[in-house]
C-alpha cells in the first residue's frame, strides 16, 4: 500500500511554528494549487479578459522538527514550494459533541522553488543546491 502526496504550489500565508511540551517543533503552512476549471461539458473556458479560469485548492501542510524549523525560518507567503509527504486524516468531537473531520499533509520534504518576499530568508541556501 502507498500513501504519497506531491504538490507544487504557492504558500498562502507565512508559516506558523510552535514547540510541544516534549520539544518537538511543529510548523503549519497552507499551500494553494490550481488547475483549469471545466464547464458542464467538461471543457476548459476563459474569462472576459481571455484568461483560462482556474479552480484553486488549499492544502494544510504540517512539518516536524528540523524540517519545520527550516520552513518556519525561510518560507514566506507567495513563495513557490514543492511538498512531498503523506495524507493524514483526523477525527474529533467539538464542544457541541459534533464529530468533525480533517485532512492534512504531513511533509517529509519541502523544496523552495522560489525565494520568498521576506528579508529574513536572504541567507537561505541557493535554489537548486
Amino acid at each position: 500500500m502507498t500513501n504519497i502526496v506531491v504538490l507544487v504550489g504557492r504558500v498562502t500565508r507565512d508559516p506558523e511554528s510552535r514547540e510541544t511540551n516534549g520539544g518537538t517543533t511543529v510548523t503549519n503552512l497552507s499551500v494553494v494549487t490550481d488547475r483549469p476549471a471545466r464547464n458542464s461539458e467538461g471543457k476548459t473556458y476563459k474569462d472576459e479578459k481571455g484568461f483560462t479560469v482556474k479552480d484553486a485548492e488549499f492544502h494544510r501542510i504540517t512539518c516536524f522538527n528540523g524540517l519545520g524549523k527550516n520552513v518556519a525560518q525561510y518560507c514566506t507567503k507567495g513563495q513557490m514550494v514543492s511538498i512531498e509527504g503523506r495524507l493524514h486524516y483526523t477525527q474529533w468531537e467539538d464542544a457541541d459533541k459534533i464529530k468533525r473531520y480533517g485532512c492534512e499533509i504531513l511533509a517529509d520534504k519541502v523544496d523552495f522553488l522560489t525565494r520568498g518576499a521576506s528579508q529574513d530568508n536572504k541567507d537561505a541556501p541557493d535554489i537548486g543546491e
